[in-house]
């Protein structure tokens, strides 16, 4: 009987202990833990790439920093974890990750069936194949009858049979478990052609190729494939924060701030939307639960949504295309901040 009671009382004990643990919130275990985890891609020039001493590196990358910034008031106090593509959403749902900050489409199944949400749209990406030049492969419809290599666990293993199909083309898939097995088995010819986002085998051309003019990347776009950060969807709060600060970077460049006009405009700035943006109005950060200068820490840690753009995707020769501003004739523009 007095191991009966006791047992009870250890489980109720236990029961308390995780109920306060589940009761704190993303923001409140980030912010006592002093540190951001987030998910990155294992290694895609551009998106998310350690460099020579180990330090992350990428678009996606500096989406973690802004986030860190945000938060924590710090873009250095950030951990970057890689994960492929079976692991990403694994992670993320078991609290091992704060954040999933990696080329993910945004996609119906994924939203609604994962548990996750989906904080926005960061880059307008499109399936495309990666072909030998010498093939004389120019247009998908070349493709009719190929070997494809692909990664499975990914939206392009679908949308490849999808594609196919509805225009009654054939083709032989060679399907791997990660993106390194596919590109070594694409560059040692054994398939006609590698797919997957057009981001990523622009990439892969530049940073795999033997030699990148033997390469092209097509120009065809087979599906939508829109990328964004993850979070899981038990956390409404940190669901906001982390699409506000997605909008908050692009519209600092729709604003005209920068990483190095922020402090000049935080000081003298008479726009109210710029006002608003960087906290001397006060009102956006009590509504996330933060300060009134998350959105400023954000901006002069990373600068602007152009700044990333520019830093690590322009120079791998990836043309804003869709992801300019809908100002500048592409469809990308900020939720209104007010």
């Amino acid at each position: 009987m007095k191991a009966l009671l006791k047992l009870a009382v250890i489980l109720i004990l236990f029961s308390m202990i995780t109920s306060l643990a589940i009761a704190k919130s993303t923001l409140e275990i980030v912010q006592e833990r002093g540190e951001l985890r987030c998910a990155v891609h294992t290694g895609a020039t551009g998106m998310s790439l350690p460099d020579s001493k180990g330090q992350w590196t990428g678009f996606f990358v500096d989406y973690g920093r802004a986030l860190a910034a945000a938060t924590i008031g710090d873009p250095g106090k950030v951990k970057f974890i890689p994960v492929s593509s079976q692991q990403r959403f694994t992670v993320l749902q078991s609290g091992e990750v704060d954040v999933l900050s990696r080329t993910t489409t945004w996609n119906l199944s994924r939203d609604s069936a994962l548990g996750l949400n989906f904080t926005g749209v960061m880059f307008y990406d499109g399936q495309s194949f990666l072909v030998r030049k010498d093939t004389g492969i120019r247009s998908v419809k070349d493709l009719d009858g190929a070997t494809i290599c692909v990664k499975t666990g990914t939206t392009a293993e679908q949308n490849t049979s999808d594609y196919f199909a509805s225009h009654k083309m054939s083709y032989k898939p060679v399907v791997f478990e990660g993106a390194n097995e596919a590109k070594t088995a694409f560059f040692a010819s054994r398939c006609d052609a590698l797919t997957t986002d057009a981001s990523a085998l622009t990439s892969t051309r530049l940073a795999d190729a033997p030699n990148p003019d033997d390469y092209l990347v097509l120009p065809d776009r087979i599906a939508k494939e829109p990328l964004g950060a993850t979070v899981r969807a038990d956390d409404d709060q940190w669901f906001d924060i982390n699409k506000w600060v997605l909008n908050a970077l692009i519209e600092a460049e729709e604003l005209g701030v920068t990483s190095a006009n922020v402090d000049q405009l935080k000081a003298k700035a008479m726009k109210p939307s710029i006002k608003r943006l960087l906290g001397t109005i006060p009102g956006n950060g009590k509504a996330l639960g933060l300060d009134e200068e998350w959105a400023y820490r954000a901006i002069k840690a990373v600068g602007n949504y152009g700044e990333m753009y520019d830093r690590h995707l322009t120079p791998i020769g990836l043309d804003r295309g869709l992801n300019k501003l809908w100002s500048n004739g592409g469809i990308m523009y900020a939720l209104p901040l007010r």
